[in-house]
C-alpha cells in the first residue's frame, strides 16, 4: 500500500499545527486557514514556523493532494468540505477530525462522495497534545480501513476502524462528552455554591459515597481547570452535542446548560490557580466584579 506522500491540512490551529510538526519527513505539507488572510493572525505566524506551505485557498491547498485532513472549529466542518470540493484530486482521502453532529459529518461526506473523495469519518477521543498524531481516533465510512492502511506510516497510529455507517464515530464521541463536560460544568457550579456557604469538603467527601475516587478534591479542581483552559473549545463542542441529541430526537437541555457554562469559564481563564480554594475563591470575586460593573 503505498504511502501518502503529499499531505492538505484545512485549519491550522492547534490540531492542524500539531499534525503538521508530526509530518516532517514523511510528507509534503499544505495547509490553508482563514485566519492566513490575516497576516497576525496565529495561524499565519504559526505558518512560518512549521514546514509547510501556506496555501491562498483551499482549493489551492489540496491541489495534488492524497490526503486532506479537516481541522476546522465545529461550526466550518461541512463549510471546509464545500470549499475543497472543486478542487479535490479524484480519489483523494479526506480525513473529517472535526467534533460535529453525526448529522454535519454524513452532510459533509457527501459533498466530498460527490466530489469524487474518499470520505473518512474520525471522532478524535482524547486531547491531541499527549500522543499527537497518534492519538485515540474512531474512524467510520466505507474508506476507513483503506485509509488506515496508508495512514499507519505517517502516524496514525491510535486509530482503530469503529463503524461503517457514517455518524456513529461523531455520536460516540459527543454522548459521551455529554457525561465528561457535563461533569465539569456541574462541578463548577457546585463547588462555587459550596464555597460561598463554606461547605465544599463536605460535600466532595459526600461524592465518594456514590462515586469513590482517591481524591475529590484534586478531581474537582482538575476538572474545572479544564473549563477554565479550553471552556470555548469545550462550549462549541457541547453546542455540537446539542445537536447530537436533538437528532436523536431527545431535548438537549443539558447539553445546551453545559455549553453555556463552558463559556462562562472560558472567560474568566485568569482565575485558574494551583488550589480548588484558590480558584474558586478568584472566580467568585470575578462574579462580585461582574456584578458592580
Amino acid at each position: 500500500m503505498r504511502p501518502f506522500k503529499h499531505v492538505a491540512l484545512i485549519g491550522f490551529g492547534e490540531v492542524g499545527q500539531t499534525l503538521a510538526q508530526d509530518l516532517v519527513g514523511k510528507a509534503t505539507v499544505s495547509a490553508w486557514d482563514i485566519a492566513f488572510a490575516d497576516p497576525a493572525s496565529g495561524p499565519s505566524r504559526a505558518a512560518g514556523r512549521h514546514v509547510v506551505r501556506a496555501a491562498a485557498s483551499a482549493r489551492d491547498a489540496v491541489a495534488g493532494a492524497a490526503l486532506i485532513v479537516s481541522a476546522v472549529t465545529a461550526d466550518q466542518d461541512l463549510a471546509a468540505a464545500e470549499a475543497v470540493a472543486a478542487g479535490l484530486p479524484e480519489g483523494a482521502f479526506f480525513l473529517d477530525l472535526n467534533s460535529c453532529s453525526p448529522g454535519q459529518k454524513v452532510a459533509a461526506a457527501e459533498v466530498i462522495e460527490a466530489a469524487g473523495g474518499c470520505y473518512v469519518e474520525a471522532a478524535v477521543m482524547s486531547p491531541i497534545a499527549p500522543k499527537r498524531i497518534g492519538s485515540p481516533m474512531l474512524l467510520g465510512g466505507l474508506h476507513a480501513e483503506a485509509f488506515l492502511a496508508r495512514g499507519a506510516a505517517l502516524g496514525f497510529t491510535g486509530a482503530t476502524v469503529y463503524a461503517e455507517r457514517i455518524g456513529q464515530a461523531a455520536a460516540t464521541k459527543l454522548c459521551r462528552s455529554v457525561m465528561i463536560k457535563g461533569i465539569e460544568a456541574l462541578l463548577t457550579e457546585s463547588m462555587l455554591a459550596a464555597r460561598h456557604y463554606g461547605v465544599e469538603q463536605v460535600v466532595l467527601d459526600s461524592l465518594s459515597d456514590l462515586l469513590p475516587l482517591p481524591d475529590w478534591n484534586r478531581t474537582a479542581h482538575y476538572m474545572i481547570s479544564r473549563s477554565l483552559e479550553h471552556g470555548a473549545r469545550r462550549a462549541e463542542e457541547m453546542r455540537e452535542a446539542a445537536r447530537t441529541v436533538e437528532e436523536a430526537g431527545v431535548d438537549g437541555l443539558m447539553s445546551r446548560a453545559t455549553a453555556a457554562r463552558q463559556a462562562w469559564a472560558a472567560n474568566h481563564a485568569d482565575a485558574l490557580t494551583t488550589s480548588l480554594a484558590a480558584t474558586l475563591d478568584a472566580l467568585r470575586h470575578d462574579k462580585i466584579e461582574e456584578d458592580e460593573r
